[in-house]
């Protein structure tokens, strides 16, 4: 992937440099007095200072130089970028948000989200921004609130969209893991759930196309094939259930791709009994068609030379009763 570069609305700043610098001259040395000042000096007794005195070779004494040592406290290092622990701005995290939040709430809706997904380079169907959603861990599909994104972008180490670009790689890989896999897998569900009408189980089509995205990387043998079930619903379904959804994790790790080893003795859900039986007739009757297509091939290649000698025979002997009219 090429880097993503984009500017923010906001003119005054710059997304992929740090912002604020610092504080032009600060606190100066200041001396004490000038040279015609010798003994005028006022020292202000708010001040902290330091004073020098030795003896001349001649034995007089130097001008008294009076050094001001700036107070600095923990907090008062850069006030317009604050820093956290891992070096992250703050303040480019939270001026990366508002290029994108929506006039009227304080989050990243639809359109913001697709044109975050756009400078980012990529889909936001995708399964990349799956897994950004799980990282800023999202309650709700095409939107981050303030909080989610700002934790988000701490948690994976990125306060700039070059920054969020060159973690994809990362994240992936992570995702790749048992348990990470395991964690993704179960986020999928409550992410594609409408929070807001308080949904519990997924509609059929969301859960199809959540199932196709969140196996991207490693796509069990049978999920195709549980996929067009789905899509055929024979059972009449409307939703998936969660539990369900985190059992079907379960069943591609423990069935093989034949189904010989599934048995409905064991706690699956009935969807699944449904799911089995239905297979399984379906490959009986592929094995069957495959068979008659089979018979019906070789019957044909043996039909296929005795019409062809007879008809040459026939049309030989009306060529030979033809010349022999003449």
């Amino acid at each position: 992937m090429g880097q993503c570069v984009t500017k923010c609305k906001n003119p005054t700043s710059s997304l992929g440099s740090k912002s604020g610098d610092k504080e032009s001259g600060g606190k100066s040395h200041k001396k004490g007095g000038s040279a015609g000042g010798v003994g005028s000096h006022k020292e202000d007794p708010g001040t902290q200072c330091s004073k020098t005195t030795n003896e001349l070779s001649n034995g007089t004494k130097p001008l008294e130089v009076t050094v001001e040592t700036p107070i600095i406290t923990a907090g008062d290092t850069r006030k317009d970028e604050l820093l956290d622990g891992d070096g992250l701005s703050v303040k480019r995290i939270e001026e990366l948000f508002c290029c994108y939040k929506d006039e009227q709430e304080d989050a990243i809706l639809e359109e913001g989200m697709e044109r975050f997904c756009n400078d980012l380079c990529v889909d936001p169907a995708e399964f990349r921004v799956l897994v950004l959603a799980w990282k800023f861990q999202a309650a709700t599909m095409c939107k981050f609130t303030r909080k989610e994104f700002v934790e988000g972008c701490k948690a994976i180490q990125a306060d700039s969209l070059e920054g969020i670009c060159s973690r994809f790689p990362c994240m992936l890989l992570e995702a790749q893991g048992e348990e990470n896999f395991k964690d993704l897998y179960r986020f999928t569900f409550q992410f594609g759930l409408d929070a807001e009408e308080g949904q519990r189980s997924l509609q059929r089509e969301i859960a199809i196309a959540l199932w196709r995205l969140v196996f991207t990387q490693d796509t069990p043998p049978i999920l195709e094939r549980w996929l067009d079930f789905l899509s055929e619903n024979p059972s009449g379904i409307r939703g998936i259930s969660r539990d369900t959804w985190n059992m079907f994790l379960n069943f591609t790790q423990a069935i093989g791709p034949d189904l010989s080893n599934y048995s409905e003795d064991e706690a699956w859900p009935s969807l699944f009994d449904t799911f089995v039986e239905w297979e399984l007739e379906r490959r009986k009757k592929e094995e069957e068609q495959a068979l008659t297509a089979k018979e019906e091939e070789g019957r044909c290649t043996e039909t296929d030379c005795s019409p062809t000698s007879d008809r040459l025979e026939t049309e030989g002997s009306r060529g030979s009763q033809t010349w022999g009219g003449h």
